[in-house]
């Protein structure tokens, strides 16, 4: 498979509201998380992607094609919605097998439409009407329905949405999985720290533009006048910056207030990292725990928005 997915210009337009403002991206196939905040802009680009809005400007191909109105594109592609839009009387399994037979199916529909509702964690209660279900077994019918016609890209527009702590770790470990098989993925969601357990690839969107794109340790890399905030708590605080000051690469150093740790900032965290095991030894420090924020995705996200 080549490019997954080019954007050139890409803009959106709502009457005088910007949907998607001048967006250039190429994605490779893979799992890809789309992330900002609500109203950045990740919906309009879904519809875009999945051909249910037209460009304003710009162009958008999806496997080498433009979406819109274009049966070969959308056959491709399956969308789990953030919004539900069910016919509560149905059950699961003829919701689901419903579309399936729109996908094509024809008289597999009913059958790939039971083995993918088991497969998502809905056989037990497939067979209820949809009006009985909680807001978590919604979730796995859309994303059922999303699966059944076993499409190359899949789009999870907010997929932990009203799931409990199980249902996110199952819908987690099911997109690894899905992403282990070589669909590819567009995992869309503004709870940045839940994503990052399913990809390290990443396109940040924020007021309709993007802000960075690519591995996540990769953009850190690339903010250098940031520097790495690390954390590391021990017995003697003080003693221990004492030496840190003096021995490695920082640019500052907090003592905490209850003097059990301190706070570094550095722009040289592997020199940091490499000296820091000698400098504790000399300092006679009992480290209980080395924590650095810099490389978790929210942090990134607050900086790049920060400085946009």
């Amino acid at each position: 498979m080549g490019t997954l997915l080019t954007a050139l210009s890409l803009t959106k337009l709502y009457g005088v509201v910007i949907g998607v403002n001048d967006m250039t991206l190429d994605l490779e196939p893979g799992v890809i998380g789309l992330l900002g905040p609500n109203g950045a802009g990740k919906s309009t680009l879904i519809k875009l992607i999945t051909g249910q809005l037209v460009p304003t400007e710009g162009t958008l191909q999806v496997f080498g094609e433009a979406p819109w109105n274009n049966p070969r594109v959308l056959r491709r592609l399956g969308l789990c919605p953030e919004q539900d839009a069910f016919y509560d009387s149905d059950s699961a399994l003829e919701f689901v097998t419903s579309l399936a037979r729109v996908s094509g199916l024809g008289g597999s529909a009913r059958t790939r439409a039971a083995d993918t509702l088991a497969r998502v964690g809905a056989a037990e209660y497939m067979h209820r009407p949809i009006r009985e279900y909680s807001k978590g077994m919604r979730q796995r019918t859309k994303v059922a329905q999303a699966l059944v016609h076993d499409p190359e890209l899949l789009i999870f527009d907010e997929p932990l949405t009203g799931t409990d702590p199980i249902g996110r770790r199952e819908m987690t470990n099911l997109i690894l999985e899905l992403g282990r098989e070589g669909k590819s993925i567009i995992v869309s969601s503004h709870v940045l720290h839940e994503v990052q357990a399913t990809t390290s690839e990443f396109v940040m969107v924020l007021g309709g533009r993007i802000l960075a794109s690519g591995d996540i340790h990769e953009i850190r890399a690339l903010m250098n006048e940031i520097p790495h905030k690390i954390t590391i708590r021990c017995d003697d605080g003080r003693a221990l910056a004492h030496h840190l000051m003096r021995d490695l690469p920082i640019r500052g150093v907090e003592i905490a207030a209850d003097g059990q740790g301190v706070v570094v900032l550095t722009q040289e965290p592997a020199a940091f990292y490499a000296g820091l095991p000698e400098v504790v030894h000399q300092a006679g420090a009992h480290v209980r725990e080395l924590v650095s924020g810099d490389d978790n995705l929210e942090s990134v996200f607050h900086y790049l928005s920060s400085v946009t």
